[in-house]
C-alpha cells in the first residue's frame, strides 16, 4: 500500500542536516519513505491523507528506561539514589509478579506512544512479556535482561540471570521483522562481579550482540569503584571486555577525561537522562564535551520512578536548555544537536541504520504535531519549535514502519481502557 501525506510541514534530513520543508508531501511505500518534497510527486498513491497544520518529524527514540517501573511512579521521592533504589524501589519490585510487569509495561507503552516515541531501549526482567507487549503495540524496542549478582562466589554457569538473557536473545532477537532487538545487559559495576562481567561480555561479543549498562551515574558509584578496584567504572568495564561490543551507557555523569577518551575509542554511546539526573541530584553529564570528541550521545527518560514520566518531548526540552544555563553559554547546546540526540543518535545506538530521520529509503517511523495550538504559532523554525515549544500532548499521530499506531488521541493497537483498568487493580494491590 502506498500512502501520500500532503500539505504538511516536514523536518527532513539532507546530508546529515535537518532541512525543513514547508507545505510539502511525504510518500510512503509499504514501510519506507519513498518521496519527500515541496511539489506533489508524479507517482500515484493508493491513498492520500491531508496533513494541513501538521508538522512531521522523525519518531523519538528513548534509549534508556525500565518500563514496568511506571507502577513505582511517585514512590520514594526526594531521596538520594542509593537510598531511593535499595530502600524504596527494590522492596516493592521484589513483590512484582510477571503479570504486574506486563501491566506496567503496557502502561508505559501508552505513555510513550502518545508522546511520540517510536522505539525504546528497556532494561528489566520478564523480558519475554515486554517483547510480546511491544510486538502487539506495533512499535520498536531494544530489550535487555540485565545481569546482577550479590554473591561473589556465584559461578557464571549458575547465574540464572545470565541464562535468562541468553534465552531471550535466542528466542526474540529480530522478532517482528526486526522491530524487536535483544540487547545484552549488565545492570552496573556496583551490582555485579568482575568474573561474571568478563565472561558475559565475551559471550555478547561472540554472538555479535549489543550491550546496555549503567555507567558512572553518581559520584558515590564512581568514587567507590576507584576505591575497590583502583580504576573508574569506565576503565573497569573496558578492561573486562564489555566495550568490545557496541555499548550504550546510561547516565555517564561522573566521567574523567580518560573515561571519555575510552568511550570515544571504543565507540560507546552514552545516554543522557537529564530529568532523572536532576531529580536524583546526580549531576550534569558532560554532554557537549563528549559530542565535541565525536561520541554518539543519545537521549533517554530513565524509568518513571526517577523521572517521573516517559515523555521524550519533555526530555528533549530539558536537554536543550540545561547545559546552556549550567555553563553560562547560550550556544553550547543548539536545538539541532538536541533533536539529533533524540532521533539520529538514538537510531545509531540501537543499531537501526534504517530509521532516526525522514529521508527517502528510511523506515516510515514518523510522528506528527498539531500546529493549530497557540504555543506552536508562528512556526518560523520547526526544529527550535520542537525543542523549546512543543509538548508531548501535541503529538497527534505516531507511525511505525508505515503503520499508524496512534492518532488524535486514539490508540489503534492497544486497548487503553483495559490497560488503565488493569493498572488501577495492580496499584491497589501493591499499595492498598
Amino acid at each position: 500500500m502506498k500512502l501520500l501525506l500532503k500539505n504538511c510541514d516536514i523536518i527532513s534530513t539532507v546530508n546529515g542536516e535537518f532541512v525543513p520543508v514547508k507545505s510539502g508531501y511525504l510518500g510512503i511505500d509499504g514501510d519506507r519513505i519513498d518521496y519527500i518534497g515541496k511539489e506533489r510527486p508524479l507517482e500515484k498513491y493508493d491513498r492520500e491523507k491531508d496533513m494541513t497544520n501538521r508538522l512531521l518529524a522523525p519518531g523519538l527514540i528513548n534509549c534508556h528506561g525500565h518500563s514496568p517501573m511506571t507502577l513505582l511512579r511517585g514512590v520514594g521521592s526526594d531521596l538520594p539514589l542509593q537510598e531511593w533504589l535499595f530502600e524504596k524501589m527494590i522492596p516493592v519490585e521484589d513483590t512484582f509478579t510477571a503479570d504486574d510487569i506486563r501491566v506496567g509495561n503496557a502502561l508505559a507503552l501508552l505513555e510513550m506512544i502518545s508522546t511520540g516515541t517510536t522505539s525504546y531501549s528497556d532494561m528489566y526482567n520478564e523480558c519475554e512479556i515486554i517483547a510480546e507487549n511491544t510486538l502487539k503495540a506495533g512499535i520498536k524496542a531494544n530489550i535487555g535482561r540485565p545481569i546482577q549478582s550479590f554473591n561473589p562466589n556465584e559461578k557464571y554457569e549458575e547465574c540464572y540471570r545470565v541464562r535468562e538473557s541468553m534465552e531471550l536473545f535466542d528466542n526474540y532477537h529480530m522478532a517482528g521483522e526486526g522491530r524487536i532487538r535483544i540487547d545484552f545487559s549488565i545492570h552496573a559495576e556496583y551490582t555485579c562481579f568482575a568474573h561474571l562481567v568478563e565472561q558475559y561480555s565475551a559471550y555478547c561479543k561472540e554472538k555479535g550482540g549489543r550491550m546496555h549498562i549503567h555507567l558512572s551515574e553518581t559520584e558515590k558509584e564512581h568514587r567507590e569503584c576507584i576505591e575497590k578496584y583502583g580504576k573508574t567504572p569506565a576503565r573497569w568495564f573496558c578492561d573486562l571486555g564489555t566495550f568490545d561490543s557496541p555499548t550504550s551507557a546510561a547516565h555517564c555523569v561522573w566521567l574523567t577525561q580518560e573515561d571519555m577518551e575510552i568511550l570515544a575509542a571504543k565507540g560507546v554511546s552514552p545516554v543522557h537522562n537529564p530529568s532523572s539526573n536532576m531529580k536524583l541530584a546526580s549531576g550534569f553529564s558532560p554532554v557537549q564535551k563528549m559530542m565535541d570528541m565525536g561520541i554518539n550521545v543519545a537521549l533517554g527518560t530513565d524509568g518513571a520512578a526517577s523521572n517521573n514520566n516517559l515523555n521524550m518531548m519533555e526530555e528533549l526540552h530539558i536537554a536543550s536548555i540545561i547545559h546552556n544555563g549550567y555553563t553560562n553559554d547560550p550556544v553550547i547546546m543548539k536545538a539541532p544537536q538536541a533533536l539529533r540526540m533524540a532521533t539520529v543518535n538514538g537510531a545509531k545506538l540501537q543499531g537501526r541504520a534504517d530509521t532516526g530521520s525522514l529521508e527517502v529509503g528510511k523506515k516510515a517511523d514518523i510522528i506528527a504535531f498539531d500546529l493549530d495550538r497557540p504555543h506552536l504559532y508562528p512556526n518560523l523554525d520547526p526544529v527550535a519549535l520542537l525543542c523549546y515549544s512543543a509538548q508531548g500532548s501535541d503529538v497527534c499521530m505516531n507511525m511505525v514502519d508505515g503503520r499508524i499506531v496512534y492518532e488524535n488521541g486514539e490508540f489503534l493497537t492497544l486497548d487503553r481502557e483495559k490497560i488503565m483498568y488493569e493498572a488501577r487493580k495492580v496499584v491497589e494491590k501493591l499499595y492498598g
